[in-house]
């Protein structure tokens, strides 16, 4: 089993082989940060890399991990990587099968409807070509015009991230909620840039688009510093018949827009599997972001909670739910093949609450119940705490959110009411 790395620990100056590409652990805005675990080597995009002092601009929150046995390169996906019908074995939408073995299982979801807004920056020029690729590899229905769709937050086609980061990102999202909600229709919308301005107006047409096809969920794997006046933004975050969801994010703290009232918050868990793959269940990701939000006070949901507000207290506390993040024990297979720093790699293992959202959003989305409003998503998962058959709580391992630096019965600030199962509660 891999060691679990806390990435927002320290940075190794280290250069390693990056498909046959030198990459040293650097804090200029387009060098990667690198870190060295026992199994292979994680990478931080400088598109997932916060710059505290401008906290206008936005940051991805992925982590891409490379085997010490391999590397990214052109073939099909192999080894350990969670695939989307392991994912749908792990998180209930498909029958249990034991072991819900990346090497076996190959049963996918069949559930998913009317649509699921994806939020990014930046142009993907090769998102839809990618999806289909990713859907073919894993048995996924074909892609069709109906199914997926681009939209220009501005009018006009943006321009590119130079580093390739925030394509990898586009790509990642629109994999995973295709991974588990393969029946709805996928609609990317594309913001100018990675300035929170331009991904707030993203926002606003995103929802106005979901609310516009009879309702379904925005997933949102970006996110800023938690700060002051950041409650302002609250209705930019709303809309009839649309559930948002946002990034908890990759280091400890709270992060917007994950911290609103109405945002559903979503942190990273750790699939735990035994030396031959098999499942055993879910622990807490120490690098998942989270906790008690500094600006915003507690919402109602929290406050009628008494095991919530305990942990709360008087202000909002995040994430509200967690799913599988940790790049170095559990990543995901997702398909790229826009060039990252100059080299087209395709087939990427990637991790971070980057994952966790839009496979949150493609899991409530085949749940079908769709709720008038975010709160209502939010009361409902709430109302379902400590309900088994609904949501995994997570009781083992480290937590630097909480000040217990452990994960625990009931809520906490690791995973919050813990690992969605299924569509019940949601």
């Amino acid at each position: 089993m891999r060691t679990v790395l806390r990435l927002s620990a320290v940075s190794m100056a280290v250069t390693v082989a990056f498909a046959g590409t030198a990459a040293r652990a650097e804090t200029s805005e387009t060098s990667e940060q690198i870190f060295q675990t026992s199994s292979g080597t994680v990478i931080i995009p400088a598109a997932s890399i916060a710059h505290p002092e401008t906290p206008r601009r936005a940051h991805t929150n992925t982590a891409i991990f490379v085997p010490s046995a391999r590397h990214p390169d052109n073939t099909a996906p192999s080894g350990d990587g969670e695939t989307a019908a392991s994912l749908a074995c792990v998180y209930g939408l498909t029958k249990q099968t034991p072991g819900c073995n990346p090497t076996s299982v190959k049963t996918i979801a069949t559930t998913g409807s009317k649509v699921i807004a994806i939020v990014d920056a930046y142009d993907d020029p090769t998102a839809e070509k990618d999806l289909a690729t990713y859907s073919k590899q894993f048995g996924l229905p074909a892609i069709t015009k109906s199914d997926f769709e681009v939209v220009y937050a501005a009018g006009k086609k943006p321009a590119q991230d130079s580093t390739g980061g925030w394509e990898l990102e586009e790509s990642l999202d629109v994999d995973m909620a295709h991974a588990l909600a393969p029946g709805a229709k996928i609609i990317l919308v594309e913001a100018t840039d990675d300035n929170t301005t331009s991904l707030i107006a993203a926002e606003r047409l995103a929802i106005q688009l979901v609310g516009k096809a009879g309702g379904g969920e925005v997933s949102n794997s970006w996110g800023s510093e938690d700060g002051i006046g950041e409650g302002s933004f609250s209705a930019d975050f709303a809309g009839p018949n649309a559930v948002v969801f946002a990034a908890a994010g990759d280091t400890v703290g709270p992060s917007f827009p994950a911290v609103l009232h109405n945002v559903v918050a979503v942190g990273g868990t750790t699939i735990e599997r035994s030396a031959k793959g098999d499942y055993l269940g879910q622990s807490t990701w120490d690098s998942g972001g989270g906790g008690v939000s500094g600006y915003i006070g507690v919402p109602s949901y929290q406050l009628l909670k008494a095991a919530v507000e305990e942990v709360v207290f008087n202000f909002r506390g995040t994430p509200d739910l967690a799913l599988v993040a940790n790049p170095d024990t559990s990543p995901v297979w997702a398909y790229d093949s826009t060039p990252y720093n100059g080299k087209v790699l395709k087939w990427f293992e990637v991790g971070g609450t980057s994952v966790a959202t839009p496979l949150a959003a493609a899991l409530v989305n085949s749940a079908g119940s769709f709720k008038a409003s975010t709160r209502a998503e939010l009361a409902e998962i709430y109302a379902n705490l400590g309900n088994a058959k609904a949501f995994l709580d997570i009781k083992q391992g480290q937590c630097f959110n909480d000040p217990r630096g452990l994960a625990a019965v009931g809520y906490d600030l690791c995973t919050g009411v813990g690992a969605p199962i299924g569509t019940i509660g949601k």
